[in-house]
């Protein structure tokens, strides 16, 4: 599996245009072939800041899916609403190369 880790701040003048952009912007990525997962996440102390999780089966499913017309488009709308974007691309660890669950 491959992630892809975005991390950035919503700008704070932007907040609810962007919470009105996102609800349309997910249906938009997730039809887009090659996607397995996507997961979103914000601070638990309120702040601005999001995390967002794409998960794909590996690095040709994600190349395929993030240079895509619409991936590109999504990723420059998504840009006038944030500040502090980093992005980062993981892949699995040779220690561990498969998930580990308790009890397994």
């Amino acid at each position: 599996m491959v992630l892809q880790v975005v991390k950035y701040d919503v700008h704070p003048d932007k907040a609810e245009a962007y919470l009105a952009w996102a609800k349309t912007a997910i249906p938009r990525l997730l039809n887009v072939p090659g996607l397995v997962e996507f997961r979103g996440y914000r601070s638990v102390s309120g702040a601005s800041q999001i995390v967002t999780t794409y998960e794909f089966a590996d690095i040709n499913a994600w190349s395929d899916w993030f240079y895509n017309e619409e991936i590109q488009k999504l990723t420059s709308e998504r840009r006038t609403f944030t500040l502090n974007e980093i992005s980062e691309i993981w892949g699995p660890s040779p220690m561990v190369p498969l998930p580990i669950r308790p009890g397994e």
